[in-house]
């Protein structure tokens, strides 16, 4: 692949073979799905602790409308209840982050260190010079062309 007029930080550095350049966009596309998969795990924890705050307000509101053995119940065996044995959503969170995306971030850096001189998104960049349109408002090589 050839060296196009991109940004620096996005140029394959010399000697670089296409197989290497896939395969760090391999490895950058893996990353992102984890990415996005964290992002719903965090959503999962949102919304979990959001359900049991409203669940806390559901039981007053069954207390208050004179419920009190059932408010009872759901209150002991469901308000404030781990989601898996152990754990609240937000232990899942911090494993997810200290046993797994760490470690998943850490090897994509040193992928992209040791083989690309720390450049990111090479594949991407020049797939995105092989796709725009030269000299096309709107399909600039770099925020500088605009």
């Amino acid at each position: 692949m050839t060296n196009y007029d991109s940004a620096e930080e996005h140029r394959r550095p010399d000697g670089l073979d296409d197989a290497t350049v896939d395969a760090l966009g391999k490895l950058s596309e893996a990353l992102e799905v984890a990415e996005d998969a964290r992002g719903h795990l965090y959503a999962f924890h949102r919304l979990t602790g959001t359900a049991d705050l409203t669940l806390g307000e559901a039981v007053d509101q069954l207390r208050d409308a004179g419920h009190a053995e059932l408010a009872d119940r759901i209150d002991t065996e469901l308000v404030g209840r781990n989601v898996i044995p152990g754990h609240w959503t937000f232990q899942i969170v911090e494993e997810y982050d200290d046993t797994y995306y760490s470690v998943f971030k850490e090897l994509d850096r040193v992928a992209r260190d040791d083989l690309a001189e720390g450049r990111r998104h090479l594949y991407e960049a020049e797939m995105k010079e092989r796709r725009r349109t030269h000299g096309r408002p709107g399909h600039e090589a770099t925020p500088d062309d605009v």
